[in-house]
């Protein structure tokens, strides 16, 4: 959702023109208020959900993969043991919102989805195009707020909206636990003690995310000390040069792309960053979703966890009373209903 204007446009113009779907019965409805404030009438039973986009996927699969219709993309044969079985082999349909391909008109008409959801931004700007999709197409349409530090408070709210209140609250007080252990190891840990960090995309490690994007959200939320902050762009990416991120000096490096963490020590532009020289490059997990921002969805929890027992490994056993093996055992089973084996966890850190 965090995308652009164009390729929602492009998405809603097409969906218009291939037919409006009809709602569904009004005889056994009820009235929602989402993230936005808009008053949504939707069926009192929810069967067939279709995810607007990436990051309302994954929010959808942890909350009841049952109703999913499709995904916006076809999941990788690695990721699938990470995931229940029937959405294993789940269509491709494309999407309503994001970067690349629109929604599979035909996959989504066929499916005839009781509801449409979004999870993101909530601006103006997406009210006003949600209202547009569920007006002139026919299907209910609820935005649900995509902020890292508002997850609990969403995943109450689509929990309620899919009929699974408790699960919704376990996953939401889950998150708020999770949140507190972070609070209490960073308070246990001076800012002068805690990482300067660079993030790095694509082989060549040049693209990063400004201060305050949601690409180095949990970076920071995690303490890191983003060092591209005061830095602007058009966007949350930007592109740097090796002499900039020299001048940065990052003591720790997370990056996104497996061969950029095997191929950096031997750059000689990179030689100097002190992360390099001290091997200090974290290859973000990426099964069966990106552990950092890919997409920027729940799945970004897991990445919480896994960021800090790597900054602060000492503080994060001492607080959580197990390591990093037990916390990605847990968060796995409980929003993603899969059991890990060790030969799992080493896979995933090893980048898969």
């Amino acid at each position: 959702m965090f995308v652009s204007l164009r390729c929602r446009l492009s998405g809603i113009c097409l969906l218009i023109a291939a037919c409006a779907i009809a709602l569904p019965s009004t005889a056994s409805a009820r009235q929602v208020t989402d993230s936005a404030g808009r008053t949504v009438t939707i069926p009192d039973t929810i069967t067939h959900v279709f995810a607007a986009g990436p990051p309302a996927s994954i929010l959808l699969y942890t909350l009841r993969p049952d109703v999913m219709t499709s995904w916006t993309r076809t999941i990788r044969p690695v990721d699938k043991k990470y995931l229940v079985p029937s959405v294993r082999d789940l269509p491709q349909a494309g999407r309503l919102t994001g970067r690349g391909d629109t929604v599979n008109l035909e996959v989504l008409v066929a499916n005839k989805p009781d509801l449409i959801i979004d999870y993101g931004s909530v601006t103006d700007t997406y009210r006003s195009l949600a209202d547009r999709v569920q007006t002139q197409a026919g299907i209910p349409y609820v935005l649900i707020d995509g902020k890292f530090s508002n997850l609990p408070t969403s995943l109450r709210l689509m929990g309620e909206i899919l009929g699974v209140k408790e699960r919704g609250e376990l996953l939401a007080r889950y998150a708020e636990v999770t949140f507190a252990r972070v609070d209490a190891v960073l308070k246990k840990v001076p800012p002068s003690a805690r990482p300067k960090v660079y993030l790095a995309r694509r082989p060549d490690g040049l693209e990063t995310g400004a201060r305050g994007s949601i690409n180095t959200e949990i970076i920071e939320r995690v303490g890191g000390i983003n060092v591209v902050e005061g830095i602007t762009s058009r966007g949350d990416l930007l592109n740097a040069s090796p002499e900039q991120i020299l001048a940065w000096a990052p003591d720790t490096i997370v990056t996104l792309d497996d061969d950029f963490a095997a191929a950096v020590g031997k750059k000689p532009e990179w030689a100097a960053v002190p992360a390099v020289k001290s091997k200090r490059v974290l290859l973000a997990p990426d099964a069966p979703f990106g552990f950092v921002d890919h997409p920027p969805s729940i799945n970004r929890l897991a990445g919480l966890l896994w960021l800090v027992h790597a900054f602060y490994p000492k503080e994060a056993a001492a607080e959580s009373g197990h390591d990093l093996n037990r916390d990605l055992r847990e968060f796995y089973k409980i929003f993603y209903q899969s059991d890990l084996s060790d030969a799992d966890i080493k896979e995933l850190l090893a980048g898969g």
